[in-house]
C-alpha cells in the first residue's frame, strides 16, 4: 500500500478478483492433473504442473504489488492475465469452433470433470474481465498516479 494513501475499494476488488482467476487457474490445473492421471498419461505432468505453479506464485506476487499501488504491476496484469491470459483461455473454444464443429455438439461426451474445468474456465474469465474493469476505474487510477 502506498504511504499516506488508502486503498480504494475498486482497487481492493480488483485484487480479490485477480486471486479468484488465480484460484480458477490452480483448480483448473488440479483437474488437468487429474484427467491425466486417470488416462495413465504423465508426459511431463510433474514439470507442467511445476511451472504453472511458479508462475501462479510470481502471478500472485505482482496481484500483490497491484493492491500496494505499483503502477509496473498494474501494467503487468492488464498484459499478461487481460490480454495473453484471457486470450489463452478462449483459444481452445475458438479453435474448436474454427475446425467447423457445431454448437450443437457442445455437451457430447461430457464428463464431470469436463464440465467442472468449464465451470471454472467461465469463473477465470469473468474474474479478469471484471479485475480489469475495477483496476481501471477513476477512484483507482488516482491511486496510481505518482505521488
Amino acid at each position: 500500500m502506498k504511504k499516506g494513501k488508502h486503498v480504494p475499494n475498486e482497487v481492493r476488488k480488483s485484487f480479490i478478483l485477480w486471486l479468484i482467476a488465480i484460484g480458477a487457474g490452480v483448480f483448473e490445473m488440479i483437474i488437468a492433473i487429474i484427467t491425466s492421471l486417470s488416462e495413465a498419461s504423465e508426459d511431463g505432468l510433474v514439470i507442467q504442473a511445476l511451472i504453472r505453479t511458479i508462475i501462479f506464485a510470481l502471478l500472485t506476487v505482482v496481484i500483490i504489488s497491484m493492491y500496494r499501488g505499483k503502477r509496473w504491476a498494474r501494467i503487468a496484469l492488464t498484459v499478461l492475465l487481460g490480454g495473453i491470459g484471457a486470450l489463452s483461455l478462449l483459444i481452445d473454444p475458438i479453435m474448436w469452433l474454427i475446425e467447423g464443429n457445431p454448437l450443437s455438439t457442445i455437451f457430447e461426451g461430457v464428463v464431470l470433470t469436463s464440465l467442472l474445468f468449464a465451470a471454472s474456465r467461465v469463473v477465470h474469465l469473468a474474474a479478469v474481465i471484471a479485475a480489469l474493469v475495477f483496476m481501471f476505474r477513476p477512484a483507482a487510477n488516482q491511486y496510481f498516479r505518482p505521488a
